[in-house]
């Protein structure tokens, strides 16, 4: 497992380095990518390739601008893919994530409120956050018990159509609350649609610490996840806690998805898309799954920020409305791959 571990995640975090030298150097501002890596090289002690040959404004552009977007990006999707393994590992469901859940669109009800009503700064730039997270754990145990059966267990078509409604109501909710903004309808809007432009590196900073702790913390409950597959009772007797398990994992990755919400509003089927990449490169281990979907949500967001920004240059994309072109076929497709494998395994032609 090591060696896949060292062989994969090597290979991931190349492609990640690549990704982000070709994304500093694509922009509408006209800088060479030279001029790029020589302003970077620039703001390093000891390394001045060509000192005063830039000015003032192109270095803010890349040294403020364009490279903390592209660390938010691969913290945004970093967080947001590790939550989407972490939902999928502990409801042994291949079609939970942070959106389709409907935890994305939960926590987004608690910043478009502080937004409404002005309270967004009560607290620093972790009050966003903070009510995040709380509006999202409540929106995930919303969703599990509207799911849960007379017998305590949880359909797939019942978990995600549970995720639907409540999604549903809370767009709803949103909307009402746009409808009521008069100067800050802009701002909401940026939660329903999702962006990473206006941010700066204090949102950096901010997201650096939850990951930080976000990954290692769903990487030391990735053997009992394996263990999970198998069943909870299966999971029970060979010595896995299973309650606090869930528990933490689910706390855990709704963290991580507030956290993210809370700098980005809601992009959706990042937390679907990369964990199932990955499932069918690496297969099902969740030692592999863990640390490879971090990686692999911050290529895809970084890209999907890319293409939103410079597409329709100097116009840009929302960022939601990229990923959802790309996520919500692979749902559909997956969705109906599963429905061919209930009819197979029930004898349906």
């Amino acid at each position: 497992m090591r060696a896949k571990l060292f062989g994969y995640g090597g290979a991931g975090l190349l492609l990640l380095a690549v990704s982000v030298v070709v994304s500093l150097s694509i922009g509408s501002a006209g800088l060479s990518v030279g001029d790029v890596w020589g302003i970077l090289l620039h703001r390093i002690p000891g390394m001045d390739p060509a000192s005063g040959r830039w000015s003032e404004g192109e270095i803010a552009i890349v040294t403020q601008v364009r490279l903390s977007r592209v660390l938010l990006a691969v913290l945004v999707g970093g967080c947001l893919s590790l939550a989407g393994a972490g939902f999928q590992g502990v409801l042994r469901n291949p079609l939970a994530d942070p959106y389709t859940l409907g935890v994305a669109s939960g926590s987004s009800v608690g910043a478009a409120f502080l937004i409404l009503f002005g309270l967004q700064a009560v607290a620093g730039l972790w009050t966003i956050p903070v009510v995040a997270f709380l509006t999202g754990i409540a929106t995930l145990f919303g969703v599990l018990w509207l799911s849960r059966s007379q017998g305590g267990g949880r359909q797939l078509e019942t978990l995600v159509l549970s995720g639907v409604i409540v999604q549903s109501f809370f767009g709803a909710f949103v909307s009402l609350m746009v409808s009521m903004s008069q100067g800050v309808v802009n701002q909401i809007m940026f939660w329903l649609m999702g962006s990473l432009a206006m941010r700066s590196w204090e949102h950096v900073y901010m997201l650096v610490p939850f990951l930080a702790i976000g990954l290692p913390l769903l990487f030391a409950y990735s053997q009992p996840l394996n263990q999970l597959i198998l069943g909870e009772g299966h999971a029970a007797h060979m010595g896995v806690e299973v309650e606090r398990t869930k528990l933490v994992v689910l706390i855990g990755s709704t963290l991580l998805t507030a956290a993210a919400v809370s700098v980005s509003g809601v992009i959706g089927f990042v937390g679907l898309v990369v964990p199932h990449l990955v499932r069918l490169l690496t297969g099902p281990d969740y030692r592999l799954i863990i640390p490879l979907s971090a990686i692999g949500g911050g290529i895809f967001v970084l890209w999907a920020d890319t293409l939103a920004r410079t597409a329709l240059s100097p116009k840009e994309l929302p960022l939601g409305v990229v990923t959802a072109l790309i996520g919500a076929p692979f749902f559909a497709y997956f969705l109906r791959l599963r429905k061919r494998e209930g009819r197979a395994a029930d004898g349906v032609v």
